[in-house]
């Protein structure tokens, strides 16, 4: 089961194997409760500080999770630009304004630098948003991701997008992560994906310095800002494990948490339940990762 699982919540990729990039936008249902916490020293976003605890505007209509760096933002006008025609939005006495929060990776290395997306790609990538199981591997956002570059270039990987969900009691507990990680790759229980044992003897070197996780955890749980706050860290926390190192200054990384539902559910249970789900997310973006771009994927048993 993948993020989908959450009643409501719908996912749709736009994809440029040539390029090397693309666009994944995660449509939740209205209303939604929406918060983010960004770790890495290196983001590029749109309308996260809005997200923050106090800030008045707690719903959005999509949220954008994108290559091409600061410029793949601008795949973000395109889901604004859908979502204005099909109604959607924040009312305001002109007409409604779509919220639309936005995160990059960093991946013009891998294909054509060239090659980023943006306003119709985005457009495209929420128009094919589906309730259907999420698609995973080397799709949408996660189509120019590699990891493991911190030890050098023979040892980058190809990373990618996974998804997970569970069910604690009545609730349902999802994620989708785009897996770009400076750092080696491991499951929860430690198994390393991408070879991991050892720590590099001098600084990483090349273009693999530059990357970026992100995350976006959707619940039926009913849980106002401040929670989802603490289910942003649950989150981080399931990163910090499973990619080590994580939060460099090389990373953007970034989680995403949305309340979409009314179940009433152990705070608790739901935060530890958060933190399995990323960490399952990201062992499957990396095992469904496929070679691409020069990259070769992790072996199957690694």
């Amino acid at each position: 089961m993948t993020l989908t699982a959450v009643t409501g919540v719908s996912v749709g990729h736009w994809t440029d194997p040539v390029g090397v990039t693309g666009v994944t936008v995660v449509v939740p249902p209205t209303p939604n409760v929406t918060a983010v916490e960004i770790r890495g020293a290196a983001p590029g976003s749109r309308e996260t500080a809005l997200l923050a605890p106090g800030m008045r505007i707690e719903t959005v209509q999509a949220i954008v999770l994108t290559g091409g760096s600061a410029f793949g933002l601008a795949s973000a006008d395109g889901v604004v630009a859908a979502l204005e025609d099909d109604g959607l939005g924040h009312e305001t006495p002109a007409g409604m304004v779509p919220i639309v929060p936005a995160a990059v990776i960093f991946d013009l290395w891998l294909g054509d630098s060239k090659a980023r997306p943006g306003p119709e790609s985005g457009a495209a990538a929420y128009r094919s948003a589906s309730t259907e199981p999420v698609e995973m591997g080397s799709i949408g956002a996660g189509t120019g991701a590699a990891v493991a570059g911190w030890r050098g270039p023979p040892h980058v990987r190809k990373g990618g997008i996974g998804s997970a969900s569970v069910r604690v009691g009545e609730a349902t507990i999802g994620a989708l992560v785009v897996v770009n990680a400076v750092g080696d790759v491991f499951t929860l229980e430690g198994v390393p994906l991408t070879g991991g044992e050892h720590v590099p003897s001098g600084p990483p070197i090349g273009p693999m310095e530059e990357n970026t996780t992100l995350a976006v955890v959707a619940t039926d749980a009913a849980l106002d800002r401040a929670e989802l706050t603490r289910l942003c860290v649950q989150g981080h926390d399931a990163m910090a494990a499973c990619l080590r190192p994580s939060h460099t200054r090389y990373d953007g990384d970034a989680v995403f948490a949305l309340s979409c539902g009314a179940v009433d559910a152990d705070r608790d249970v739901i935060g530890a339940a958060a933190f399995e789900v990323v960490g399952r997310a990201i062992e499957a973006g990396i095992r469904a990762a496929t070679s691409l771009g020069g990259l070769p994927a992790v072996e199957d048993g690694s």
